[in-house]
């Protein structure tokens, strides 16, 4: 009975040596070497890709953010428009609307934004591409297709004294291709784009 006793106490204690040892390694020492990794090497994406203007915090590259007239709902023609969010380009509360393609809500939602975002840059409705009108399954995705950029030119180009040439070239030079050639589709982060746009408004 008494062996029974000290091995039981031998093995708790044990067991007890072995979780500090683990929490101790996989709680503390390989946060602290990964952190550490992390703010070494990829110091800009370890602290959220953060843009910066004259010194101050605009944005992050990695979210999008909203491009409305200061206090309203209503975008501001200067600025083009990323996608649409669900969850109002909050990156605490991402994700989809979680509608499917046939429910009802979702297509009078689309055919409403279609039409929208048509007048809104005065093209047909036929020319403006899916992501103009459907948010991504983040709700904060910080790039538009080349597609929904290019039918912002001009009204941005127009609203912002300057050449359609000149802005359309802004868009050329923020694009970034398929990831390794073949992944995914040509994109344009939108807060990149802007911060551009601005400066070159600035000059004209």
């Amino acid at each position: 009975m008494n062996n029974s006793v000290v091995n039981t106490g031998r093995m708790a204690w044990a067991a007890l040596r072995m979780l500090l040892v683990l929490t101790v390694v996989t709680g503390i020492i390989y946060p602290l070497v990964v952190t550490g990794i992390g703010q070494a090497v990829f110091h800009d994406k370890a602290n959220g890709s953060m843009v910066k203007v004259d010194g101050k915090e605009v944005g992050s590259k990695l979210i999008g953010q909203s491009w409305n007239i200061k206090g309203t709902d209503k975008p501001d023609p200067k600025w083009f428009q990323g996608r649409p969010s669900n969850s109002g380009y909050d990156p605490l509360a991402t994700g989809s609307s979680q509608l499917g393609a046939s429910d009802l809500r979702l297509v009078k939602a689309v055919k409403a934004a279609k039409k929208q975002v048509a007048e809104f840059n005065g093209v047909p409705e036929f020319k403006v591409p899916k992501d103009a009108v459907t948010g991504s399954a983040s709700a904060i995705d910080p790039d538009i297709s080349t597609d929904y950029a290019d039918i912002q030119v001009k009204r941005v180009a127009e609203n912002n004294g300057l050449t359609v040439a000149q802005v359309q070239k802004l868009v050329e030079d923020h694009t970034t291709g398929r990831a390794l050639g073949f992944m995914g589709e040509p994109r344009v982060n939108v807060l990149e784009l802007n911060i551009t746009l601005k400066k070159l408004a600035a000059k004209s």
